[in-house]
């Protein structure tokens, strides 16, 4: 029998505080189940802004426990009642003064099945995380959902390929990256660094960036385009507006052992030779 997993992202600007973030985002969270989707993510610290364009001791409110904080409780709920898995990204207080840039993931019958906390963080102009995160300490968990098997990676970990390799290595069928990327830069990366990765580890890969000019925190212009793509690297359906949308895409997961068979990455691969990659 194929395996089709009907999945969505959500890309969203921000609409001014906290409450109304997260009621509009369980309000696509019932448009996305009345379509069938079956799993769905957010995008990166999806309730708030992207403070980190500023530096602000303030901004450290937006954080929350993990699974015991209201939100988390929420999305359990909200998860259960519509039978979908969620990937939750936000602001996650581990203890005073100890936070993290997290993606919580939650299976369809409401179970909190754990979380991945951001494992790079840049730290530059508009981009000033090391203010707000300690570095994430939780390697690189795949969790056994309803669907499938999910890992998630956030933003700025795309530039690093050896944790896309790990999510691999630990199985991963579909990686979510939910991000907070603008206009500058690294936009000329959208399109291929996600894309490579799908295609060097063998999964599907569904990526989010928001939409928008937070004008408040910054000048930062995010473009959208958020995407899923096969493991041959092919984006499946349309790449999103740069407008608030609502993207649900079925994936074939038989697609991974067609692709691998085909290309044996992992059969030729050689972790004997790379003791360099970790050299210090």
């Amino acid at each position: 029998m194929t395996r089709i997993v009907r999945s969505a992202l959500l890309q969203s600007a921000y609409t001014g505080d906290k409450q109304t973030m997260i009621d509009k985002h369980v309000n696509y969270v019932e448009q996305a189940a009345s379509q069938g989707a079956q799993i769905m993510c957010f995008q990166e610290l999806f309730y708030s802004p992207y403070f980190c364009q500023v530096q602000d001791v303030k901004y450290y409110s937006w954080a929350e426990q993990v699974p015991d904080g209201p939100t988390i409780t929420l999305m359990q709920e909200i998860a259960a009642k519509h039978n979908i898995v969620l990937v939750v990204p936000l602001y996650e207080e581990e203890d005073f003064g100890i936070y993290y840039n997290t993606g919580v993931v939650i299976d369809s019958d409401g179970t909190f099945l754990g979380k991945y906390r951001k494992t790079h963080l840049p730290h530059l102009p508009g981009f000033w995380e090391k203010f707000y995160f300690r570095p994430g300490n939780t390697g690189y968990p795949v969790f056994e959902t309803s669907v499938g098997r999910v890992g998630v990676y956030i933003c700025y970990d795309r530039h690093f390929p050896e944790g896309a390799r790990m999510l691999g290595l630990n199985g991963a069928e579909i990686v979510f990256i939910p991000s907070a990327t603008s206009h500058g830069l690294s936009q000329h990366l959208w399109k291929i660094e996600q894309t490579s990765h799908a295609i060097a580890n063998g999964y599907f890969v569904g990526t989010i960036n928001r939409v928008g000019i937070e004008d408040e925190f910054g000048t930062n212009h995010y473009y959208g385009q958020s995407y899923f793509c096969d493991p041959t690297g092919q984006f499946v359906g349309d790449v999103a507006s740069e407008d608030d949308e609502l993207v649900v895409r079925d994936l074939n997961l038989d697609l991974i052992q067609d692709v691998r068979n085909t290309w044996q990455f992992y059969r030729d691969r050689r972790p004997d030779m790379y003791d360099g990659i970790v050299a210090s």
